[in-house]
């Protein structure tokens, strides 16, 4: 039984490995594209922002 006890924790972290991949494959593109885009450019946005340099010191 000892090795049912060795072998339980790399399955289960295999199969939640598993899982996370495919709910990324599945959240890419369709739908959820355009918000992720949308926040990626908005994140952008404020970085590049003329406040943002004079609050760094450049």
């Amino acid at each position: 039984m000892d090795y049912l006890a060795a072998l339980t924790p790399p399955v289960v972290m295999a199969v939640a490995f598993t899982c996370l991949i495919v709910t990324i494959i599945k959240s890419q593109g369709g739908p959820n594209k355009a918000k992720e885009d949308a926040a990626a450019d908005a994140m952008l946005a404020r970085s590049d922002s003329p406040a943002d340099a004079k609050t760094q010191g450049a």
